[in-house]
C-alpha cells in the first residue's frame, strides 16, 4: 500500500564536546552568556521525520511516499530517497530556501544543545496530499505548522486514514487545533511525555482521546509501549537492543512499524511488535539512518522477544 509520509527532511550536524557544558557556563553570568565549545568529533546525518520513518519502512517491504519540502541544497537527498526505493513524488523544491538543518552539540553527560533552522519547512503548505496518486495510508509527523493542518484536511476530504503524530510540532498549536488534528485522524502516535503534554494542552484524558480515535499509541522508551484501541490496552514489551547508543530516530523507526502493521490489517499486537523491533534496531546504531534493516533480521529478533514467526 503507498503510504504517503508528511513531515520533514533535514539535515543533521552532531557534534561531540568532549567535557561537560556545566564546567563553562557559570549560572550566575547566564544574562550574558557569550560560550564557545571546541569540537572533539563532528558528523552530518540524513534526518527529518519523514525520512526516518520512510527509511525504516522501505527497508522492510512497505511503500512509502515523501511528501516534504527542500531547499537548494536539497537534491542529495531526493537522490538518496529515490535510490532507497522511496517515492519522491511529493518531494518539492523550494528556490531560495535551505533543507531543514539541526545543529546539536552533546556533552560527556548527554546534555544538548540544539539549534534548528526549518528553512523550507516553513512552506510546506504548498505541497497538497491530493498531488500524489495511489495513496492508501498516510501519517503527519513534524512539519510547518499550516503544512501539518492543511494536509490533515486534506487527508480526511480524500478519506484516506491517517496516523497523527504531533511530536515536536506540538508546541505550535493550541489545544482547539489539536483536538481538531486529533478528530480528523484514525490513529495519533506519541511518547509518554507528548501524551501528558497534548491531554493538558486539549483538556482531554488520554482515554479520551482514544474514543475519538481507532488507536492511540502511547511510546515508553524502555518500558515499550501501549496501544490504546477498541477500549482495550495492549501492553507491547520493548525488545532488547544489541547496544544503546542513539535514541535520536527511534519514534520515527517505531512509527514505520506501525505503517505496515496498518496496512497489512494485522491485530494491535503483532503491529506493535514489530514497530518496537524497529526502534530496538534503530537505537543501536548512531545517526536516525545508518542502522542495518532486513527483514531477516527484523523477523529474528521479533522471534527473540515475541516467540512467534512475524512474516
Amino acid at each position: 500500500m503507498r503510504t504517503l509520509i508528511c513531515g520533514s527532511l533535514a539535515y543533521d550536524t552532531i557534534m561531540v564536546f568532549p567535557d561537560r557544558f556545566s564546567r563553562h557556563i557559570l549560572p550566575d553570568q547566564a544574562k550574558v552568556l557569550s560560550v564557545s565549545f571546541q569540537i572533539g568529533e563532528m558528523r552530518r546525518e540524513w534526518g527529518g521525520c519523514a525520512g526516518n520513518i520512510a527509511y525504516n519502512l522501505a527497508a522492510i517491504g512497505g511503500e512509502p511516499v515523501v511528501m516534504a519540502t527542500v531547499g537548494d541544497d536539497g537534491l542529495e537527498y531526493r537522490e538518496r530517497l529515490a535510490a532507497l526505493h522511496i517515492g519522491t513524488d511529493g518531494v518539492r523544491h523550494v528556490p531560495g530556501a535551505y533543507t531543514g538543518q539541526a545543529f546539536i552539540i552533546t556533552d560527556l553527560d548527554d546534555n544538548q544543545i540544539t539549534a534548528f533552522h526549518p528553512g523550507a519547512m516553513n512552506f510546506s503548505e504548498q505541497s497538497r496530499v491530493g498531488d500524489v496518486a495511489g495513496i492508501g495510508l498516510g501519517i503527519i509527523a513534524p512539519d510547518g505548522k499550516e503544512g501539518m493542518l492543511q494536509h490533515a484536511r486534506q487527508f480526511a476530504a480524500a478519506g484516506i486514514p491517517f496516523i497523527f503524530d504531533p511530536g515536536q510540532a506540538m508546541t505550535l498549536f493550541d489545544g482547539a487545533e489539536l483536538t481538531a488534528l486529533i478528530e480528523l485522524a484514525r490513529f495519533v502516535a506519541v511518547n509518554d511525555y507528548e501524551g501528558r503534554m497534548l491531554s493538558e494542552r486539549t483538556k482531554l484524558p488520554l482515554a479520551a482521546i482514544a474514543e475519538r480515535v481507532e488507536a492511540l499509541v502511547v511510546t515508553q522508551g524502555a518500558e515499550g509501549s501501549v496501544i490504546h484501541a477498541g477500549g482495550a490496552a495492549y501492553a507491547i514489551p520493548a525488545a532488547r537492543p544489541e547496544a544503546i547508543l542513539d535514541p535520536t530516530g527511534c519514534g520515527d523507526a517505531y512509527r514505520a512499524g506501525l505503517l505496515y502493521g496498518i496496512a497489512q490489517r494485522w491485530d494491535w499486537q503483532r503491529t506493535g511488535g514489530l514497530a518496537s523491533v524497529l526502534g530496538a534496531l534503530k537505537i543501536a546504531a548512531r545517526g536516525a539512518q545508518k542502522h542495518a534493516v532486513t527483514r531477516d533480521r527484523v523477523a529474528h529478533l521479533y522471534r527473540e522477544t515475541f516467540g512467534d514467526a512475524l512474516w
